[in-house]
């Protein structure tokens, strides 16, 4: 008897939503399953000419010829959730998708909603997981694949995998890994829930409190010197690629895109020469720039920077 096929509606933004989304398509035959809607959050204005962009995973869904619905907010449109229910779904996979589904989404698939996050909840429930894991200086974090509820990440979990955070990643980079990790994760357990081969797992099971990180905001990147240098070190690269970590030279922003942390000491927020290049004094410790973005310049290495700022060693940053 010829295996029915399994009607899987994608709900996901980001660039970390499209590696789920690409593995589902190309597993359609494979594994008896087809996505049959993709949903994703409108269009957004960017730029400085306010030209609306499409998201990611909406770029690839038009690529593949995939149908994309686009609703505001989902709460306040019965007309969108009757469009979802019309799909007709088995199973509705979400991953960063932006928005936490009513009870009226919940309740359309027979086999629920699974969630891709980017952590081992319950740990860092919430909007920015991969930031909040940096910023925390953890060594591992990873994904988790849960049963969706009502809550905020709440729900019981199916299946996870572990990732080391390397010394060096970033928000973009450890997110880059992570998205690959969840498509994996995604494609190895789905069937086997499908099949009732997998048994939830209620989070107060699971190791460690929870903790919660919320939507990142640009602000969050503005440096405060009399903080440690390692924790200023953490900021540069929890907050790339956006905000970025900054602070004020000259009464511009001034990003810094990579640093690391050096023995020494300085005034909180001084700038001191270091070889050829400069560090910058902290509340404890010496944090050496590699990569600054002067206000309206390119990213550059800081020793080309120098060349045509010789007075910014000397100089205190943050507006003082």
């Amino acid at each position: 008897m010829k295996k029915s096929t399994t009607r899987i509606v994608y709900m996901g933004t980001p660039e970390f939503a499209v590696p789920t989304l690409a593995a589902l398509h190309a597993g359609s035959a494979a594994n008896h399953w087809q996505v049959v809607g993709v949903v994703t959050q409108p269009d957004r204005p960017a730029g400085r000419g306010k030209r609306l962009l499409m998201s990611p995973v909406k770029e690839f869904a038009l690529a593949h010829h995939l149908p994309v619905l686009q609703p505001g907010r989902l709460r306040r449109q019965p007309e969108a959730i009757d469009a979802l229910a019309g799909l007709a779904p088995d199973v509705l996979i979400v991953a960063a998708y932006g928005q936490i589904l009513p009870r009226a989404v919940l309740d359309i698939p027979r086999f629920g909603c699974l969630n891709i996050h980017a952590s081992l909840l319950p740990a860092w429930r919430g909007a920015s997981p991969i930031t909040a894991s940096i910023l925390a200086g953890a060594h591992e974090t990873g994904v988790t694949l849960m049963l969706m509820d009502e809550g905020m990440d709440t729900g019981p979990m199916l299946a996870q995998a572990k990732l080391e955070i390397a010394g060096e990643d970033t928000t973009a980079s450890l997110g880059e890994r992570l998205a690959a990790q969840g498509a994996d994760l995604l494609v190895a357990s789905l069937p086997r829930w499908l099949a009732g081969e997998i048994a939830p797992v209620d989070q107060s099971q699971l190791p460690g409190q929870p903790s919660y990180c919320s939507l990142v905001k640009k602000e969050d990147g503005a440096i405060d010197w009399q903080q440690p240098a390692d924790y200023i070190e953490r900021m540069v690269r929890a907050y790339t690629p956006w905000p970025s970590a900054y602070t004020l030279w000259r009464g511009q922003n001034f990003k810094i895109w990579q640093a690391r942390i050096v023995e020494g000491s300085a005034e909180a927020g001084v700038v001191v020469a270091l070889g050829g290049g400069a560090a910058v004094g902290t509340g404890d410790g010496l944090l050496e720039l590699l990569t600054v973005q002067p206000g309206g310049k390119r990213a550059m290495e800081l020793r080309s920077f120098l060349n045509g700022a010789p007075d910014f060693v000397g100089s205190r940053l943050g507006g003082i």
